[in-house]
């Protein structure tokens, strides 16, 4: 098969860049590259409220990829993405107390 005719296949396939089944997780894709550059900020600034509405909506539709038909591997691929980086966002979150509380007892420690 030529790399026209591939090219070709996958122009016209159901999940293509004609439909929506291609441009919906290309754009979805802003989710977790967002999630990751999140990374880089302190704990104090994660929102637990988003954080904790962001993995319910990756979890929906990590399923729902699945089960629509055609099956959706570019859409689960996004999500489960996304699903990760923001369960390590909700454990920085909620870790960072416990860091302040020893950062804080090193400090008098060494006074």
């Amino acid at each position: 098969m030529s790399e026209m005719d591939m090219l070709r296949r996958f122009w016209n396939s159901p999940i293509g860049p004609k439909t929506t089944h291609f441009w919906g997780p290309t754009f979805n894709w802003s989710l977790p590259i967002a999630a990751a550059v999140d990374t880089k900020k302190p704990p104090e600034m994660i929102s637990l409220n988003m954080t904790a509405v962001m993995c319910v909506y990756s979890a929906m539709f990590m399923r729902f990829a699945w089960v629509v038909r055609p099956r959706n591997i570019h859409l689960m691929v996004c999500h489960i993405s996304n699903e990760t980086l923001q369960l390590y966002q909700l454990s920085r979150y909620l870790s960072a107390p416990r860091q302040l509380e020893q950062e804080k007892e090193e400090e008098a420690g060494a006074k």
